[in-house]
This record gives structure tokens, sequence and C-alpha cells, in this order.
């Protein structure tokens, strides 16, 4: 089982740290699009997309930048007491308090997809199926959900990112469980 563990521990942590790293350079295509943004506005007619683009260029930086952040140990954390204990003891809070994490992370992944369902024009209530519909062929997109904005893009990529971040960062936090299991038992990782 620990082997598996170490297998999973991995792969998963070099998913994330490849495409942490790669992120992380998200903050430069951010600043160019708002440096455009405000050229457009001082020198030319402004641009219609900039600011929206700038938003889901934030989301798409913060979604897939998390899991990377959560692996590096980067995330906000109560050093008063936490600072001071063991290694151990660590593990074991830490063990606790990543379950309640991957209990909310998967509600937040269902309303994605649900969201995400939604913006690709399904009304219903059952939006894995939809999508395993959309694989059969048996479902159709529908009217697709676009912005309310004057550039009125469309929802869907930002949704589908937001999908693919929230599922990394799950397994992100499933990875760290196992690293807590393995340390409570004394194991390396």
């Amino acid at each position: 089982m620990t082997g598996a563990m170490q297998w999973y521990i991995r792969g998963v942590d070099a998913v994330n740290y490849r495409l942490g790293r790669i992120m992380m350079y998200g903050i430069f295509v951010l600043m160019g699009v708002l440096l455009w943004s405000s050229i457009s506005k001082t020198f030319f007619l402004p641009s219609l997309w900039t600011l929206e683009m700038a938003q889901f260029i934030m989301v798409a930086y913060y979604m897939l930048g998390g899991p990377y952040s959560i692996q590096l140990g980067s995330n906000v954390r109560m050093d008063l007491l936490y600072g001071e204990w063991s290694a151990r003891k660590k593990a074991w809070v830490d063990l606790f308090t990543v379950l309640f994490l991957i209990f909310y992370l998967g509600v937040l992944l269902y309303g994605a997809v649900s969201s995400t369902a939604y913006s690709l024009g399904y009304w219903g209530t059952e939006p894995f199926s939809f999508f395993g519909g959309l694989i059969t062929g048996s479902e159709e997109i529908g009217r697709m959900e676009r912005s309310s904005t004057a550039w009125r893009p469309y929802m869907w990529p930002v949704k589908t990112i937001m999908i693919l971040g929230m599922f990394l960062m799950l397994l992100q936090c499933v990875s760290e469980l196992f690293k807590d299991v393995l340390r409570i038992k004394g194991e390396t990782i």
C-alpha cells in the first residue's frame, strides 16, 4: 500500500510542480494585458476585452497555481501553536484538516461541473450525465452562456479552467493526505 501511495505522490506532485512553475509566469501575461489596457485607454480607443481578459487570466493563475502552493506548504497556516509542534503531531493535525479541505473541494468541483454544463447550454439536473452524453453523442451543446459585458465572451473556457484547477487541487490534497499518513507511520517520502 505504501508503494502505491509513494507512486501517487510522485506522479501528482510532478504534474502540479511543472504546471505551477509554468503558471508563475502568468503574472507577466496579466501585467501585459493590464499595461495594454492602460495604454489603449490613454492613447487610443479603450479596448473592451482587456479588463475581463485580465480577470480570466487571474482565475487561471490562481486556480492552476493553487495545487503548487499547497505542495510547497505556502498556504496560510496558524503558526501560533503549529510551529512548535513535532513533525508527527503536525502530520496528525494536517491529516485531520485536509479531510475537510477534500470535502470542500469536492463540493466546489460538483458546483463547477454544474456551472460549466450550464454554460454549454444544459439546463437539467444531472451535469455529469450531460458530459457523458457529449462524449457518446447522445447530448448536444445548447445555447452557450456569454458574459453580460460589452465584449460578451463565452464563459465555458474559464469555467473549464476552474474545473481543471479544482480537480488538480483535489489530487494534491489527496497527495498531502498520503504524505501525512506516511509521516505518521515514520516512513520517508
